[in-house]
């Protein structure tokens, strides 16, 4: 009889993203930077909160459901059951408890998102109980994109952080870490116990190959050696978005971009005077001419598509006259005074709508100086002596869980030493809203919502921050790759598991 020939093997389903940043960050419990791109294929989180404009704010993960007292100081999550590590150990609601305990314990990151957990109790096998010291939307929380997978701390225990940091992973998503080039490329293939089960068409392999070259991103998509990427030069976005094999995905994110107005220093002390500085910004010809479809004016501090947002806020807009009206009635008719506008220097955009904005200040006789500084350089000026510092610092926000809090605690709580609010603001009928909207998240969404839209109104009336804009998210894949939805919860992720090529 003649000799069998074996088949050779098939080749593997990969997937390419061709990535613009390093990982600075592999260990699940630190990770706070753009390695989330490869944390969300091998880990997983309690809740996941869905994209903008689903039927649900958030969508079971680990646990399958939850709940919490009225007060929303006691919540429990039911844990499907099932599940392995990627070594082969069952998850169940220890293990939970643990990996939240030693992120916590670690304290690096976003960490400090489990601020309000007192104690946590494994009930039984799949039901975790979580005490709080106040009300905390726990489930929203627990949807985070850093500082909310659950890992294996048998194995962080035993291994060490650097194990994770060298390119390994054990958690229970469907990638498994393969191999890692620090700063070149990092390899992920299936775990084939996932529990999700696996289905013709989806990805053996996802490969990462960094690249800080934004043409070289750009020749790779093109070619077709990438199906994924973003962070293309945007002049050729037009081009690209013509052609046949691929899609140019544009979706809202939940990043902006905002100029803090220094409310102790004269004479941004005077309300008139910054609701005059709100009205010289060339918001559409910035927009237009400048960002394209990279932006679109925003309305409050909270971005569109996000809960808390409000889409009938007061926008200011382009109106010199009103702003002259408004410095005369400051007694400053002829303007006659300088302002300083601090930027992280190298970002071209902030530094165009700076001098953008320079030159309609001038023709109210006002002159400001656009400054670009070193990130560190700039936020140091910024936590100095509010009489002393910046008159305008721009900078860009988005969340590490996604709630309204993250901004309006973060940017305009009343502060002790100054941190991120940078304008300096104190007012306690403002604190006093957002917390108690805060302490609602949990409990009642829709109450905070409203109260969360009235503290912004209140930022808007007292002219604390210039919205300049909701930074949009493009992203890049090749026509063939089919079941992509951008997530701006999770910043430039891609699950690769709900992916097929067709």
């Amino acid at each position: 009889a003649p000799p069998t020939s074996t088949p050779p093997p098939p080749t593997p389903n990969v997937f390419l993203y061709a990535h613009g940043t390093t990982f600075p960050n592999l260990d699940p419990a630190k990770s706070f930077s753009n390695d989330s791109v490869v944390m969300s294929n091998c880990y997983e989180t309690l809740t996941f909160y869905n994209p903008p404009g689903s039927a649900e704010l958030l969508s079971p993960n680990l646990a399958t459901s939850w709940e919490s007292n009225a007060e929303a100081t006691e919540w429990v999550f039911h844990i499907r059951q099932g599940i392995t590590f990627h070594d082969g150990s069952p998850l169940n609601a220890a293990a939970v408890k643990a990996a939240i305990e030693k992120t916590m314990e670690i304290g690096i990151g976003a960490a400090y998102i489990w601020g309000p957990v007192e104690e946590i109790e494994a009930v039984d096998d799949d039901t975790v109980k979580f005490k709080l010291s106040y009300a905390a939307p726990l489930d929203l929380v627990a949807s985070s994109g850093y500082g909310a997978w659950i890992y294996n701390v048998k194995t962080y225990n035993e291994k060490g952080s650097d194990w994770f940091e060298q390119g390994n992973c054990d958690g229970t998503g469907p990638y498994m870490i393969e191999s890692y080039e620090r700063g070149a490329r990092l390899v992920m293939t299936r775990n084939e116990n996932y529990w999700g089960g696996w289905r013709p068409g989806q990805f053996d392999k996802i490969v990462f190959d960094i690249h800080e070259d934004n043409v070289v991103l750009q020749q790779m998509i093109e070619a077709g050696t990438a199906d994924f990427t973003y962070g293309v030069p945007p002049d050729n976005l037009p081009a690209l978005a013509a052609r046949q094999d691929l899609v140019v995905y544009t979706n809202p994110s939940f990043m902006n971009l905002v100029g803090l107005l220094n409310v102790k220093k004269p004479p941004l002390d005077n309300k008139l005077v910054r609701q005059a500085l709100s009205y010289s910004v060339p918001y559409d010809q910035f927009l237009k001419g400048v960002m394209g479809t990279r932006a679109v004016q925003a309305r409050g501090v909270i971005p569109a598509g996000m809960w808390g947002h409000g889409e009938d806020l007061f926008q200011y807009g382009y109106d010199l006259d009103k702003a002259r009206d408004l410095l005369a009635q400051a007694g400053y008719a002829n303007g006659g005074f300088s302002l300083l506008y601090t930027f992280a220097t190298g970002d071209m955009d902030e530094q165009q709508l700076g001098e953008l904005w320079k030159a309609e200040l001038a023709k109210l006789g006002i002159d400001m100086e656009v400054r670009p500084m070193n990130w560190e350089a700039q936020w140091d000026l910024g936590k100095s002596d509010p009489l002393k510092a910046q008159d305008v610092f721009v900078m860009y926000w988005w969340p590490d869980y996604v709630s309204p809090y993250s901004w309006l605690f973060g940017m305009f709580h009343s502060e002790e030493s100054i941190l991120f609010n940078l304008s300096y603001y104190y007012n306690p009928a403002f604190d006093q809203l957002i917390d108690e909207a805060n302490t609602l998240a949990g409990s009642d969404r829709a109450t905070a919502t409203q109260k969360f839209i009235q503290a912004q109104q209140m930022l808007l009336d007292d002219a604390v921050v210039v919205c300049f804009y909701d930074v949009v998210n493009i992203h890049l894949a090749r026509a063939d790759i089919k079941g992509y939805q951008d997530n701006p919860a999770y910043p430039h992720v891609v699950f690769v598991y709900k992916l097929t090529r067709q």
